[in-house]
């Protein structure tokens, strides 16, 4: 009787655990769409608000942090148990550095909206935080439902972000070249287009927790990055 007691005692504190992950996953999902939206309106005081929403971000990796260190030196978990929270660290980890970029997307906000705008590059940058947002919410339902399958979707989904970079980067480097007036506006852009892409990588590590977490295994191949921007040259021939 007292082991069944232990026993779902154990099992509410992994279903808090991964409670707080779903929480946490639904602000950097909030926090990524007001950061967009800042972005495309020029909305500073929109910005503002992503910036203090960064904060309970990170007060919620904290608590993962913690309450895991509690689970495992009191519950001293085995196998599939310790699996779970080692993954739901590895996570919150992913978690909260998405949140940092879109901290950073409210920062070059406020500066780019003091500047003159440079329309031809935000659609894919717009798109680019569209497929980010939709894998998150797909990462997150695979790690709900334990569904190995659709977070290998979401792994392979990641080469699109990196494609749209690629062509953000061309764009940028194209108006920068035809009149130096656009540089500082298209590095800020630049800079949001790169945030995007890190944070495109950073889902994708949620996804790998989520494969490893059903499977026992991590993904065999780790996908090529298609970010080709390292070897590119003024002219665009990679």
């Amino acid at each position: 009787m007292q082991d069944k007691h232990i026993s779902t005692a154990f099992d509410r504190d992994l279903e808090g655990l991964q409670a707080l992950i779903m929480k946490m996953g639904g602000l950097v999902e909030a926090s990524i769409l007001e950061g967009v939206r800042a972005f495309l309106d020029r909305d500073q005081d929109l910005a503002g608000q992503v910036l203090k929403n960064d904060k309970k971000i990170d007060a919620i990796e904290e608590e993962v942090n913690e309450e895991s260190a509690r689970i495992i030196a009191i519950r001293n978990p085995m196998a599939t148990d310790l699996r779970t929270i080692l993954s739901v660290m590895k996570i919150s980890g992913n978690l909260e550095r998405v949140g940092d970029y879109t901290k950073n997307l409210a920062k070059r906000t406020t500066v780019l909206a003091t500047l003159a705008p440079v329309d031809e590059a935000v659609p894919a940058i717009r798109r680019m935080a569209r497929d980010v947002q939709a894998m998150l919410k797909d990462s997150l339902d695979a790690f709900a439902q334990r569904d190995a399958e659709l977070a290998q979707q979401v792994i392979e989904r990641d080469e699109e972000v990196d494609q749209l970079y690629n062509a953000v980067f061309r764009e940028l480097l194209t108006h920068m070249m035809e009149d130096p007036r656009n540089i500082t506006a298209c590095m800020h852009l630049h800079f949001i287009a790169k945030n995007m892409e890190r944070m495109g990588d950073h889902v994708t590590s949620v996804s790998e927790q989520v494969v490893y977490l059903v499977t026992g295994e991590m993904p065999e191949e780790r996908r090529t990055k298609s970010d080709d921007t390292p070897f590119m040259s003024t002219d665009g021939v990679v």
